[in-house]
C-alpha cells in the first residue's frame, strides 16, 4: 500500500473498497451499494497510479464494467479474459492484489497486464491485443466438452476488434457448442484514436435514432407486461432480433452475420444496468456479444478530455491534473522514437513517394508530425501488424517507398509476412523495428528480444541496428538511398533516450555492410550490437583507468555481416565478446560464432545477451543488471577473460 493511502487510512478513505480482498466480498454488497464503489475504485487508482506511473484511462473506463463481472459471475471459476490487459487494473484491485497494487509495473511487483502465475483470476496473458476471443472460445469448448457448468467471458476492448486474429476467433466462435459471451467495450480508441471502417461501423450502429427509439420503446413494454425475467429470456431475445432485423434490412448487423446473438448497444458506466443484463445473459444458451459503451479516462475530467496523452501519463498531481515531467536539460538526448518521426519528417518533405505506415501507434512511434504535415503519407492501419507489413509490400511494390514501423515484440505477430510478402519477392520496404531489446516496465509481453534470430534467418533482408540516435538519423537515410538495389531492409531501435544530444546532423551514407572500429585494444575486443554498446562504452572506460585495454567494434550491420573486420579480428585478438541487447539463442553471438566455426578460425567467442528466460517487468536498469548486459556486468566478464589472457 502506497504512503499515501497508509497515512489517510484504508478504511475511512475507503469504506467499502477496504473491505474487498476477493469477489466473493464485492458480491456481499447491496445492489445500492456499487455506484459508491466504483467511485472508490476510481478514487484509489488515482491516488496510486498519480505517484506510481502506469496504465491510467483504459482501467478508469472499465470500472464499472469490472465491478459488474465479478458480481454477477463466480470467479475465478467463472473464465474472465481480458484484452488488452491494461483494462485490467479495476480487476485486479478486487482480486486480492488491492494492497499491493502500489507496486504495479515495479521490479517484483504486479505486472501490468495479466498472467496466470500472478493470480488464479488471470486467466490469460494479456500483453498484446486481439487472443481474447480465440482464448475464451478454447476455454469456453473446454468447459462443454467436459460437462462443466462454469461461464467464460472475452472482454474486448481499445481497439482490439481490429485485429484479424478477433475476427478470426469470431469466425470460429459457432463452430463448435459454447455459451462464450464477448464483451465489446466500445471506446472509439486504442492508444491512439482508431481508425477504419470497423470504427464507423460501431458509430453507426450506435446512433441509429430509429433503432434505439424502437429497442427502448419495445423493451419499456415488455416490462410493463411483466413479460421481462428469466423464464422469458429467451421470447425477448427473438423479440429483439426481430427489431433489428426489421430496420437493419440493407445494413445487416456484423455480428450476428458470424450466427453470434447480439445485445447492445448499452451504457457501460451504468453499474446497475451492467448487473441486470449480464444476470440475464449469464445462462443464456449459445455464443453472444454484449457492445456496451463507455469513455476511455472516465471520472477523471484531465483523462476525458485527452485520453491519448492520459493513457500512460506518468506522474502527475490528482488535485490539478498537471503531469509531472522532468526539465528538459540543454543537449539532452532525445528518445529514439522522437528522432525516428522527425528524421522521417525531413526525408519525406525530400520526397513525394515516402510514406509511413504504423499498427495503431501514431503517438507512440512518433508519426505524430509527420502526420500533420502529410496527412494522406501517414497510415494507421489499427492493431494490424500483419496486414501493416503486406500492405507497405504493395505500396512498396507500386512505386512507393514506405516506413513501416512496428514494435518489435508486435512484429512477431507478422512474421509470415514478412517472409512471404516482403522478402520472396524483394519488397523494397523498410522496417523499423520500434522498442527493440528490454522495454522496462511493460515486461515480458512487450520485450523486443526476438527479432534478430527470428529475422536473420530469411533470406534477402538487410539487418541494421544503431549505435546511437545519430546513427538511427543516419541509417534511415541509408536505407532510403539504397533499399531499391537491396530490397528490404530492417533497422532496429530501442525504446528510451540515446546517448547523443546532437543528432540532427546533415544526411550521410554509411556503407553498406560496415562496422565502425571504436577503439583498439590487446588481447580482448568486444563486439557490440546497436544501442547496447554505450553499456560497452562504460564498461571499458572504467577499465582502461584499471591499465585493462581492450579493443571495441560497433557491428552496425547484422546482415550482411563485416566479414573483413571479423577477420582481421580474429587475427589482433585471442578472445571476442559480443554483446546484444536480445536473445542469445540464434543472436548476435551466434551469427559470429557460426561464421567463425564454417571457416575454421580459431578465436574464443564469450556471448553476452539475454538468455533462455522470460524476463519481468521493472526498470530497464534493473532488467539490464538481472540478465548481465549493464556495465558493471560487462567490465566482469571482461576482467575475466582478460586475466585468464594472462594466465
Amino acid at each position: 500500500m502506497s504512503t499515501f493511502v497508509a497515512m489517510n487510512r484504508m478504511d475511512i478513505q475507503y469504506p467499502l473498497l477496504s473491505k474487498i480482498d476477493s469477489p466473493a466480498d464485492v458480491k456481499k454488497l447491496e445492489l445500492d451499494q456499487l455506484p459508491n464503489l466504483c467511485k472508490e475504485i476510481r478514487a484509489y487508482m488515482l491516488d496510486i497510479l498519480s505517484q506510481t506511473p502506469g496504465h491510467l484511462a483504459a482501467g478508469l473506463g472499465v470500472v464499472e464494467l469490472t465491478v459488474a463481472l465479478h458480481y454477477v459471475f463466480d470467479t475465478p471459476e467463472d473464465k474472465v479474459v481480458w484484452d488488452v490487459g491494461h483494462q485490467s487494473y479495476p480487476h485486479k484491485i478486487l482480486t486480492g492484489r488491492r494492497d499491493s497494487f502500489s507496486t504495479i509495473r515495479h521490479w517484483g511487483g504486479l505486472s501490468g497486464f495479466t498472467h496466470p502465475d500472478e493470480s488464479p483470476y488471470d486467466s490469460f496473458v494479456s500483453g498484446h491485443a486481439s487472443n481474447s476471443i480465440s482464448a475464451a472460445l478454447g476455454l469456453a469448448v473446454s468447459n462443454h466438452l467436459r460437462h462443466e457448468d462454469s461461464h467464460v467471458v472475452a472482454v474486448v476492448g481499445d481497439g482490439a476488434m481490429t485485429g484479424g486474429l478477433a475476427f478470426e476467433g469470431l469466425n470460429n466462435v459457432a463452430s463448435q457448442p459454447n455459451n462464450l459471451l464477448v464483451i465489446l467495450n466500445d471506446n472509439h480508441i486504442s492508444i491512439d484514436p482508431i481508425t477504419g471502417s470497423l470504427s464507423k461501423y460501431l458509430v453507426d450502429l450506435t446512433t441509429s435514432k430509429l433503432y434505439n427509439t424502437m429497442r427502448h420503446k419495445g423493451y419499456q413494454g415488455l416490462k410493463k407486461l411483466n413479460l421481462i425475467n428469466d423464464t422469458r429470456k429467451q421470447n425477448i431475445q427473438r423479440v429483439h432480433n426481430s427489431l433489428k432485423g426489421l430496420i437493419n434490412d440493407e445494413q445487416p448487423n456484423l455480428f450476428e452475420g458470424f450466427s453470434i446473438r447480439y445485445f447492445g448497444p448499452v451504457d457501460g458506466h451504468d453499474v446497475l444496468g451492467l448487473v441486470e443484463r449480464l444476470s440475464l445473459l449469464k445462462d443464456f444458451q449459445g455464443p453472444k456479444l454484449l457492445h456496451i459503451k463507455t469513455e476511455k479516462g472516465k471520472g477523471y475530467k484531465p483523462a476525458e478530455e485527452d485520453a491519448v496523452v492520459w493513457h500512460s501519463p506518468g506522474l502527475f498531481d490528482r488535485s490539478t491534473g498537471k503531469r509531472i515531467q522532468a526539465p528538459q536539460l540543454p543537449d539532452e538526448p532525445e528518445k529514439f522514437q522522437d528522432v525516428f518521426g522527425k528524421t522521417l519528417l525531413d526525408l519525406a518533405r525530400s520526397d513525394e513517394r515516402i510514406v509511413g505506415i504504423t499498427p495503431a501507434m501514431v503517438s507512440g512511434s512518433s508519426f505524430g508530425e509527420m502526420m500533420e504535415a502529410f496527412p494522406d503519407r501517414v497510415f494507421d492501419v489499427g492493431i494490424a501488424e500483419g496486414h501493416a507489413v503486406t500492405y507497405s509490400a504493395g505500396l512498396a511494390l507500386g512505386g512507393l517507398i514506405p516506413f513501416c514501423c512496428i514494435y518489435s515484440s508486435f512484429m512477431q505477430r507478422a512474421y509470415d509476412e514478412v517472409i512471404h510478402d516482403v522478402a520472396m519477392q524483394k519488397a523494397p520496404v523498410i522496417i523499423c523495428l520500434d522498442r527493440s531489446g528490454l522495454v522496462g516496465e511493460d515486461g515480458m509481453t512487450h520485450h523486443g528480444l526476438y527479432d534478430i534470430p527470428y529475422l536473420r534467418t530469411i533470406p534477402g533482408l538487410t539487418l541494421m541496428s544503431p549505435y546511437d540516435e545519430c546513427e538511427l538519423r543516419q541509417m534511415m537515410y541509408t536505407a532510403y538511398k539504397h533499399v531499391a538495389e537491396l530490397g528490404p531492409i530492417v533497422i532496429r531501435y530501442p525504446r528510451g533516450k540515446g546517448s547523443n544530444g546532437h543528432w540532427h546532423v546533415d544526411f550521410e551514407e554509411l556503407p553498406i555492410g560496415k562496422a565502425q572500429v571504436l577503439r583498439k585494444g590487446e588481447r580482448v575486443c568486444v563486439i557490440s550490437y546497436g544501442p547496447i554498446g554505450n553499456n560497452a562504452k562504460i564498461a571499458l572506460d572504467d577499465l582502461a583507468t584499471e591499465g585493462i585495454h581492450v579493443g571495441h567494434v560497433n557491428l552496425r550491420f547484422l546482415k550482411p555481416l563485416d566479414t573483413d573486420t571479423l577477420d582481421t579480428l580474429a587475427m589482433e585478438y585471442q578472445d571476442i565478446i559480443t554483446i546484444e541487447n536480445g536473445s542469445l539463442s540464434g543472436g548476435v553471438g551466434s551469427a559470429i560464432l557460426e561464421y567463425y566455426s564454417d571457416r575454421d578460425i580459431d578465436v574464443n567467442i564469450h556471448r553476452m545477451g539475454v538468455r533462455d528466460q522470460f524476463v519481468r517487468h521493472g526498470a530497464v536498469s534493473v532488467q539490464e543488471a538481472y540478465v548481465g548486459i549493464d556495465p558493471e556486468s560487462i567490465a566482469d566478464t571482461v576482467r575475466k577473460v582478460y586475466k585468464e589472457d594472462q594466465v
